[in-house]
């Protein structure tokens, strides 16, 4: 049991350190007016910082479920290993996914992080485990409605 713990451990913290890298505008040209004078408020700043976060937690998630299900085929005896350890990884994806977010919107990815890694430890400790997922889709809808109102 220590053993798998030590390889999920080992899994989030590689796809943290995978998932930090990542930049999806690295192929966009710089702006022109970079290296002008700040013309856009803090306020301003702030809301595309969230508006970003958010689009990027959409997104993640959406994968994770997707990867979720994938890994949920494999079955017994080794699936839930598998289920297990995108969870977790998933859970860190919305880590790295809420980096720039404003507070309200911070707090609502940390709920969903929180839920995905509950899943992940209740997939890990048992082969048969079929965890509802009720907590984690609430804290989905919350974030959904933390992003709207950004």
């Amino acid at each position: 049991m220590n053993r798998t713990r030590i390889v999920v451990s080992s899994l989030v913290v590689a796809a943290t350190i995978a998932l930090s890298g990542c930049d999806s505008s690295s192929g966009s040209e710089p702006s022109a007016t970079a290296t002008g004078p700040v013309t856009a408020s803090a306020a301003t700043a702030d809301d595309a910082a969230t508006a970003k976060a958010c689009a990027d937690l959409t997104k993640t998630i959406k994968e994770n479920a997707d990867k979720v299900a994938e890994a949920e085929k494999i079955g017994p005896p080794a699936g839930h290993l598998a289920v297990s350890a995108q969870w977790s990884a998933g859970s860190a994806a919305v880590i790295v996914g809420s980096i720039g977010a404003n507070a309200t919107v911070g707090a609502a990815a940390d709920k969903v992080q929180q839920e995905m890694m509950r899943l992940g430890e209740a997939y890990l400790k048992s082969a048969t485990a079929k965890p509802g997922k009720q907590q984690l889709e609430a804290a989905i809808a919350e974030l959904t409605a933390a992003c709207s109102a950004a």
